[in-house]
């Protein structure tokens, strides 16, 4: 199932940049030879771009610094622990200046990949309810999750700061990010942490902050908010272009079923 889904990334990937070499290379078509051999470089270098630093992009988005033992202890054994679980190599570790509580995973494969928290999730994240998110983002990093994800991250922030282009990619983020990874993710964290409640309680935290401490709808964050675990926005607004999580009492609710909750 995991190669299934990481082979379904990698096409849904190699799609996205296709119809974006395509596109750019038509129009450049439209200004004689020298256009399209101008399109296809700097397409090419672009798509390179996106394929190599997409994950840098995204913290950066976040304003994500890097953190190591020193800095995070319980946060980088938490990471090391669940990345030894899940038999993936760790990931680098960043945290966010944020009190908004969340979290996301970055990154074109498990051996270049990023897992950011925000200041606010480590302040009201107990340690199984930090091992539980933690898991639910190494779930993205197995299943290559992130690849698609970064990819179109790392190109809507590039272009969102032209409005009609921030549009038309938040609409293309939805059409190519699938709402269902969430709820894989969530039962294979359940599975590495075998906390699945712990899971639910963290959902339930996050879901609330994100009513009082919710993230403004700037282009960062717009261009991240499909990575992290749950959606970061504050309520209204633009909130409704970045529609690619499924409700919190969903998610709760299977993961209480995976608990042996009968309702």
């Amino acid at each position: 199932m995991q190669h299934s889904r990481a082979l379904r990334n990698l096409v849904r990937t190699a799609l996205l940049l296709a119809v974006l070499c395509l596109g750019a290379v038509y129009i450049g078509s439209r200004f004689g030879p020298l256009g399209y051999w101008l399109a296809l470089l700097a397409v090419l270098t672009f798509c390179t771009y996106l394929l190599v630093r997409s994950d840098a992009v995204v913290v950066r988005a976040m304003r994500g610094y890097a953190v190591g033992e020193a800095e995070q202890p319980v946060l980088c054994n938490v990471v090391r622990d669940m990345s030894s679980r899940a038999r993936l190599p760790m990931p680098r570790v960043y945290v966010s200046p944020t009190p908004a509580v969340n979290a996301l995973a970055s990154g074109r494969d498990p051996h270049h990949a990023v897992i950011c928290v925000t200041e606010g999730a480590l302040d009201v994240l107990d340690e199984q309810e930090l091992r539980a998110v933690v898991g639910h983002e190494l779930a993205h990093i197995r299943s290559r999750d992130t690849l698609p994800a970064s990819v179109v991250g790392g190109l809507n922030r590039v272009v969102m700061v032209v409005p009609v282009a921030g549009v038309a990619l938040a609409a293309l983020l939805r059409l190519t990010i699938r709402r269902s990874r969430e709820f894989d993710a969530d039962r294979e964290s359940a599975l590495i942490s075998g906390e699945p409640l712990a899971l639910a309680r963290a959902l339930r935290k996050l879901d609330a902050a994100a009513r009082e401490l919710g993230l403004p709808a700037e282009p960062g964050v717009v261009a991240a908010s499909h990575l992290m675990i749950t959606s970061p926005l504050r309520r209204g607004g633009r909130r409704w272009l970045c529609r690619s999580h499924p409700s919190t009492a969903e998610r709760v609710a299977r993961l209480e079923q995976l608990a042996g909750y009968r309702r």
